[in-house]
């Protein structure tokens, strides 16, 4: 690679991690099922949340008052799974030192909120761990269970996910974008290009995604009665995450296309 060629990367990495803000899109469909993305995949999708600042940003902007008011907000902070693992969340962030809104928010965008949720790459779980992630830190087979199989536990995926983001956090400090990119491309494509957010879309939306999901779980977040959606229902039990770029576990596949999370309960 030239000088000029690499220069030329390395300016567009940056304009890509100061530029990206988190708009995040979703409805609620007749079937009272949630959809979230954050592209207008087409005319059922409305603002969710609108992005006020870059990704890299050290704090993010309070929600809105428009953004409190729809169904979706309410079925992602009253969502029966949340919960049901308020206690493991708690216990695995106050252990490893870490937000709860942030597990929250991953587990969210990685799962649904569903323990039995596989991706065809192989995560499992509620907060999508590898089985060579989960080894990495100390789980291992026996002859009654896989490693991918003891990782439906709840207790057992939450903490290891949460044990993960503590070693990301350890390595990029008070950069929250960083430590979502890695835990979504691996450290080592964060690496790659010079620390900063990889130039994949799944790993810039999935940033996107999480960041706002990370707002909407602050404490300051208060929950609405009022429904900007009122001709949809919001007590959906299943989420659809649309992450435009997601790729699957074929190498050659389309990566432009998008790939849905379905988390049924």
């Amino acid at each position: 690679m030239n000088i000029l060629h690499s220069s030329l990367l390395a300016l567009s990495l940056s304009l890509l991690s100061v530029a990206a803000h988190a708009d995040v899109y979703g409805y609620i469909d007749a079937n009272g099922e949630a959809h979230f993305s954050t592209e207008k995949l087409d005319k059922r999708y409305q603002l969710f949340a609108r992005g006020d600042q870059a990704l890299n940003a050290a704090r993010l902007l309070p929600l809105t008052t428009a953004e409190k008011e729809t169904p979706l907000f309410r079925y992602l902070s009253q969502h029966p799974n949340l919960k049901k693992y308020e206690k493991l969340l708690n216990d695995a962030a106050n252990e490893f030192n870490l937000d709860p809104a942030l597990l929250k928010a991953v587990m969210a965008a990685e799962s649904g909120f569903n323990p039995n949720a596989v991706s065809p790459k192989g995560a499992v779980g509620l907060m999508q761990v590898m089985p060579a992630t989960a080894e990495r830190f100390g789980l291992q087979a026996d002859r009654k269970k896989t490693i991918a199989q003891k990782l439906t536990d709840p207790r057992t995926n939450i903490r290891i996910g949460a044990r993960y983001l503590r070693v990301l956090r350890n390595m990029y400090p008070n950069q929250q974008h960083l430590v979502l990119a890695s835990y979504n491309a691996g450290e080592g494509a964060v690496q790659k290009y010079n620390d900063a957010i990889p130039p994949f879309a799944e790993t810039r939306n999935y940033v996107k995604l999480v960041t706002q999901f990370y707002k909407l779980y602050q404490p300051t977040s208060r929950f609405a009665d009022n429904a900007v959606f009122s001709n949809r229902r919001s007590d959906a039990k299943r989420i659809h995450m649309t992450i435009p770029g997601r790729r699957d576990s074929n190498p050659a596949a389309d990566t432009s296309s998008a790939y849905a999370i379905t988390s049924i309960e």
